[in-house]
């Protein structure tokens, strides 16, 4: 197959320490559906068709177990899959039929040159509805990943697997594999990891609407809500129980690949004055700056450890 590349973001997958506490608050509160349960992982829906667009599995410890990205069709994987084995790049597993529980297909899986799984997959079931909560997510919007090396990342996500560049700013570069603005985003200075999950609702009445359900549940705002400058999305974060960063996003800009013309850093430093919001209610607070350093998950996992290494001791 001429030039394969992946169409757009299925979904994320995390390494959780508590499972049961997890689905309750991904389902009770930040608003998804349970699809599946079985063998340690539950699958949760939005309110799209795609078939899930969360996967949490119980783990020791927590983290990025994986993205999940969309194909054309099965040439398509196998076209991507031979594209990156003739990049070099580590293929965590080669093209197969996918677990039934998990909506089935045809699919690999890579690792990215910062170490984090990527899953490539086409033929997965869909939903044959989508179902009306304004105030609950549709989709997985994007992903943003802290990198060390922006250039080497950037050019994985372009070369190997077809996404284009959308915007550049002094901390972050922002590409896309489908019209919306970025599906991926990478952010420089902080490591490698796990910046945040962005989840897209239908409006902004909606974004107000679900950021409401969680200041009321005990979860708060920690930056927003805003409207940043590339992509020109409405935002609110939160720190999920795990340490994650989890956003609320809506309005995100859909771009024209014939007319578009990415912002370099200068263009955007001038355009926003040095902020990263077109306006914004709040500024980030500290522990959204930690959480998405990676710190708030590691911390619990130490906690987590030192607990286990005491039970054992005792």
């Amino acid at each position: 197959m001429a030039d394969p590349r992946v169409t757009h973001l299925r979904g994320v997958e995390l390494d959780v320490l508590d499972l049961a506490q997890t689905a309750a608050f991904y389902k009770n509160i930040w608003g998804l559906e349970e699809v599946a349960n079985a063998n340690g992982s539950m699958r949760l829906r939005g309110g799209g068709t795609e078939h899930h667009i969360l996967t949490i599995h119980q783990k020791p410890r927590a983290g990025l177990h994986s993205m999940d990205f969309a194909a054309r069709d099965r040439a398509a994987v196998d076209g991507l899959h031979a594209k990156a084995t003739a990049e070099g790049i580590e293929i965590v597993s080669k093209p197969q039929d996918l677990e039934k529980i998990a909506g089935g297909g045809y699919g690999f899986s890579v690792r990215t040159p910062e170490g984090q799984t990527l899953k490539i997959s086409s033929d997965v079931l869909r939903h044959d509805e989508a179902y009306n909560d304004r105030s609950k997510p549709i989709k997985l919007s994007h992903i943003v990943l802290n990198v060390v090396d922006i250039e080497k990342q950037g050019r994985f996500f372009k070369d190997v697997l077809g996404f284009r560049h959308s915007d550049s700013t002094s901390h972050m570069d922002f590409v896309r594999c489908s019209a919306d603005h970025h599906s991926i985003a990478m952010a420089r200075g902080h490591g490698a990891g796990l910046n945040h999950m962005a989840y897209e609702l239908d409006n902004f009445d909606g974004l107000m609407r679900g950021s409401g359900r969680l200041k009321k549940n005990g979860f708060n705002v920690e930056w927003g809500v805003g409207r940043h400058g590339p992509g020109n999305n409405i935002f609110s974060y939160f720190i999920e129980p795990n340490g994650f960063v989890a956003e609320y996003t809506t309005e995100v800009e859909r771009l024209d690949e014939a007319t578009h013309i990415p912002g370099t850093p200068d263009y955007w430093a001038k355009v926003m004055s040095g902020s990263p919001d077109r306006w914004g209610m709040t500024t980030q607070s500290v522990a959204l700056k930690d959480a998405m350093q990676g710190k708030t998950v590691e911390a619990n996992n130490l906690r987590c450890e030192d607990i286990i290494s005491r039970k054992l001791a005792s």
